[in-house]
């Protein structure tokens, strides 16, 4: 099943998919977009594009497992682009996706305006390889 996943964030939002093999989370973008409802119309064309026929949007919940002000607002981008794509959509926890991406790019040495362009399209990669080996784990995947 082709799966794009998305790391929704306020100006720029990554996005990253996997082929109908499930094995590889590549990175595609980062939609750099301020506007929440322009967001969520450009992440449906490039989920069009990419012929999902699954999105996963991060959900950043707090290190104690409650959910937070970031945590609704990613709902409700998850709620309105199945909306708009009737693509099925799934939460999925990132929590610390970001920190892992960082350190990611830390350790390839991708450093200033490189860094900021990339890191959200990397923690959506992160976000996808979670959710794929949950997938594999759980049977889900047959």
């Amino acid at each position: 099943m082709i799966i794009m996943s998305v790391d929704f964030g306020d100006a720029r939002t990554g996005i990253a998919v996997c082929g109908k093999s499930e094995m590889i989370a590549s990175p595609v973008t980062v939609i750099a977009e301020k506007d929440f409802n322009k967001c969520i119309e450009k992440t449906a064309a490039l989920a069009k594009e990419q012929r999902a026929e699954q999105i996963v949007v991060g959900y950043p919940m707090n290190m104690n497992g409650t959910v937070g002000e970031r945590a609704e607002k990613c709902k409700l981008f998850a709620e309105e682009l199945e909306k708009l794509t009737g693509c099925p959509v799934k939460l999925w926890d990132e929590r610390c996706t970001t920190v892992s991406a960082h350190n990611a790019l830390n350790v390839t040495n991708t450093r200033g305006k490189k860094r900021k362009a990339v890191v959200d399209a990397v923690a959506a990669v992160l976000i996808l390889e979670s959710y794929l080996g949950y997938r594999r784990n759980s049977g889900e995947s047959t």
